[in-house]
């Protein structure tokens, strides 16, 4: 099994090539499920929570993830209140979870987390996108710029929360994830937390870039980094790995 982590962001207009770097692993994963259920194309799973442009987003994510390759989607477009029945995931190849607000789609998503954590262990890979990438932690950073009403990060990046929220999420992989890092600032929210004691430490990752969780191994493709933070002695830790 692989768990994929994409930070966010969409590549420049007809930039295919860019990509296939950060979808293609997970479709080949995927298109070799499919090839063992005797499908021609892959059955993707696309999970999207959204206000008013949720079928916008679900084609973004189709366009992006379809420049690897051909694909079958199966999309699930929901409203911010709205929750996941199984049948979103049910008979596919690969699992995609969409960006927007985090503590909508972990509301959504919560009542499948099971199944996904089920399917996702008998080898079906998931790729979360943003907030997707977001849930998929045991420990989910949900949002927030401020740590006892001091600002850590931008507001713009808060999800709507004013204090940094930490909560179970759908428990795919035992660290914390955040996505835009470099582009939206949301490394000093990990950092902060993470000298606080919320969580400790996490991984943050660029747009543009995917974060490939294997069996013990981890992977970077695309044109970013996934930035480390750990406790350290008397501090934090930061560093950075890339493709």
């Amino acid at each position: 099994m692989s768990i994929h982590l994409v930070g966010g962001g969409w590549a420049a207009e007809n930039a295919t090539e860019s990509d296939a770097v950060v979808y293609g692993p997970f479709l080949a994963e995927a298109a070799l499920r499919a090839t063992a259920a005797g499908r021609d194309e892959p059955r993707l799973a696309v999970i999207v929570v959204r206000d008013a442009d949720g079928a916008d987003h679900a084609a973004k994510l189709v366009a992006a993830i379809g420049a690897a390759g051909p694909v079958d989607p199966h999309l699930t477009v929901l409203g911010l209140t709205d929750e996941a029945a199984l049948l979103a995931v049910a008979d596919v190849d690969g699992i995609v979870i969409g960006g927007g607000l985090t503590p909508a789609y972990l509301t959504a998503l919560t009542p499948i987390a099971g199944e996904i954590r089920r399917q996702v262990a008998a080898g079906i890979p998931y790729l979360g996108y943003s907030a997707g990438a977001m849930i998929a932690a045991e420990r989910a950073v949900l949002g927030g710029w401020q740590i006892g009403g001091v600002p850590v990060s931008p507001q713009d990046a808060s999800e709507g929360l004013d204090e940094i929220t930490i909560e179970n999420g759908i428990g795919l992989l035992d660290v914390t994830v955040d996505v835009h890092a470099a582009q939206w600032g949301t490394l000093s929210r990990m950092v902060a937390a993470t000298e606080a004691g919320l969580i400790r430490g996490g991984l943050a990752v660029d747009e543009g870039t995917v974060l490939i969780v294997g069996q013990g191994t981890l992977g970077v493709a695309g044109t970013g980094s996934v930035w480390t933070v750990s406790e350290s002695e008397g501090g934090v830790l930061v560093s950075t790995f890339g493709s």
